[in-house]
């Protein structure tokens, strides 16, 4: 009698485990469809978030004094949208009424986080108004406003929240600052030369009015006067709602930033 043969059903056994394995399981596909979907769409997140941030959302660089330089090596200014003409100081020295010029302009910057990526939010407007008034080396009185209305920036859906849910501009169409205290530059600059002093004044934002104190950097060349500067913002300080939205996260607080340019009038 031939031994029996104790490996031919397991092999049996074994194959048909395979064949079993090898059917299609419906709950398994789909757990590994979803599964695949789901870090697809994390990839192209990730990768639309970084093409944003990096190379859609391209913000401005901050005013420096090269910005300065530049607006009073112009050799025409509109004043306060008025026609262009050459720069003619009279006399000598500083004294007078000093008016913003075409070259002037306020932004606003704000740090932001998009999914995990860090960029800088900025908008810009030319649209301010106001002047200077300068007797010896001291700014006893100055008064500018800007037209909120007319902020830009580098993408429209943020000009969209910036007019409505923060700014509220149909409401609140303009901000204004108001020198409280004056300011002694102590000596007047020589031809291209500039002075760092800080300044005091009242800051009407959204409605809001608060006391600001901040370094400013005047340069007289030209003929003309420009003005360097940054105030710090903190939103709850005017009822300013975060920015803060969907995927995007803001810090708390933000800049404005000017470069003004001024011709005496």
């Amino acid at each position: 009698m031939a031994p029996h043969d104790t490996t031919a059903p397991r092999v049996r056994l074994t194959y048909q485990a395979l064949i079993a394995c090898a059917k299609i399981n419906p709950v398994s596909t789909l757990l590994k469809r979803t599964l695949i979907g789901i870090v697809t769409l994390v990839v192209l997140v990730a990768a639309g978030t970084i093409i944003y941030t990096k190379f859609i959302n391209q913000a401005d660089d901050e005013f420096s004094q090269d910005d300065v330089n530049e607006r009073l090596d112009a050799t025409t200014t509109t004043g306060e949208g008025g026609a262009g003409g050459s720069i003619a100081p009279s006399g000598d020295g500083v004294d007078g009424i000093w008016t913003i010029g075409g070259d002037s302009e306020v932004g606003y910057r704000v740090d932001e986080t998009i999914n995990g990526v860090g960029t800088t939010a900025n908008g810009r407007t030319k649209a301010i108004t106001g002047s200077l008034s300068l007797t010896g080396t001291i700014a006893e009185e100055a008064d500018f406003t800007v037209d909120m209305t007319t902020f830009t920036s580098s993408d429209s859906r943020r000009d969209g929240q910036f007019d409505g849910r923060i700014m509220e501009v149909d409401e609140f169409p303009t901000a204004q600052f108001v020198l409280t205290e004056p300011i002694d530059f102590q000596q007047i600059p020589t031809d291209s030369g500039s002075v760092t002093v800080n300044a005091t004044g009242d800051l009407t934002l959204h409605g809001v009015t608060k006391s600001v104190t901040f370094e400013l950097t005047a340069t007289f060349k030209n003929g003309r006067i420009g003005i360097l500067g940054q105030i710090p913002v903190v939103f709850a300080d005017y009822d300013l709602e975060n920015p803060s939205f969907a995927t995007v996260t803001t810090e708390d607080n933000g800049l404005l930033e000017f470069v003004l340019v001024l011709d005496r009038t």
